[in-house]
């Protein structure tokens, strides 16, 4: 069974809507320490490789703080959307971050209105090789 929402037509043509709705459960998530943003481990443990593949949940209107990547970062949106300095991106977008770029994602949304289908918040798959380091003056909310 699927949510009502859509999901993006790579979720929708590899026939992964339902588990994409098992990921979206409660299940899991680690809340971080910017309000609204919530992440889930995909690997246990340290990456042989390095860096960390995780799925990242922000609210409408949340994001992740401004950050440096240390290797490339790749990432394809599930749900929802996000923008940052290279633009706005939606639901089916692969993007790849290269080393010593910086961004700050805000997902698409109202802050102040409910999250529903016409305000959902951003899925996404990251695999952030090396790491990230956070910008110091970065609150992380958006704002």
């Amino acid at each position: 069974m699927t949510s009502a929402r859509s999901h993006s037509p790579v979720i929708a043509l590899l026939g992964l809507e339902a588990r994409l709705d098992a990921a979206e459960t409660e299940s899991g998530w680690l809340d971080t320490r910017y309000e609204g943003v919530q992440w889930k481990p995909l690997i246990p443990g340290d990456s042989p490789e390095g860096g960390l593949s995780v799925l990242i949940r922000m609210q409408p209107g949340r994001g992740y703080p401004a950050h440096r990547h240390l290797d490339f970062e790749d990432v394809l949106i599930l749900s929802g959307g996000y923008r940052d300095k290279f633009g706005e991106h939606g639901a089916g977008t692969y993007l790849r971050y290269p080393p010593g770029s910086t961004h700050a994602p805000v997902a698409l949304g109202d802050l102040a209105q409910d999250v529903g289908p016409g305000n959902p918040p951003c899925l996404l798959f990251a695999v952030a090789r090396g790491g990230i380091e956070i910008e110091e003056s970065s609150s992380g909310t958006g704002e």
